[in-house]
């Protein structure tokens, strides 16, 4: 399932649309006024499938993940030097960026792949496709990319 992801250019906080490969809306998200990032997802009808908010305060930068209002996991930033890495406690996952941090992997226990996560160039907003093998991870997968979206741009780092 391919879903592409993209900043809208005129809102007052963090927005984005995602669309599925025929251009249908799959998801809107929303950023909410807060201490820190705190993005709501959104059904195509408005009903809210999940929240990623960010623990402020911190060393490196965590997003709890938690779909309606159960918490079901986190996403926190390793410290390399090179290749961005992720902590993810869900599922076992992991994610891992390139240098120039435009295209991710996640993986799952073993190193099975999850998605694949790449950043398209040359948009006013931020913009990725996102490769999701199951649909049913569609919708933590986009929390992990909104987490990282939102810890880049905390950074500068568009």
């Amino acid at each position: 399932m391919k879903l592409l992801f993209k900043q809208r250019l005129f809102s007052w906080f963090d927005s984005y649309d995602i669309y599925d490969e025929a251009g249908n809306t799959v998801y809107i998200v929303k950023g909410q006024l807060s201490w820190g990032h705190c993005l709501k997802i959104f059904s195509p009808d408005r009903c809210e499938l999940g929240t990623v908010k960010e623990k402020v305060l911190r060393l490196l930068p965590k997003f709890e993940m938690y779909l309606g209002n159960r918490y079901v996991g986190c996403i926190s930033r390793e410290l390399t030097v090179l290749k961005p890495k992720y902590n993810v406690e869900y599922n076992g996952w992991h994610m891992e960026g390139n240098i120039w941090e435009w295209d991710y992997r996640v993986t799952g226990a073993g190193g099975k792949p999850i998605a694949t996560v790449s950043k398209e160039l040359f948009h006013l907003t931020d913009t990725y496709v996102i490769d999701v093998l199951d649909p049913n991870d569609a919708l933590c997968v986009l929390m992990l990319v909104l987490a990282v979206d939102a810890e880049k741009c905390s950074r500068g780092n568009k």
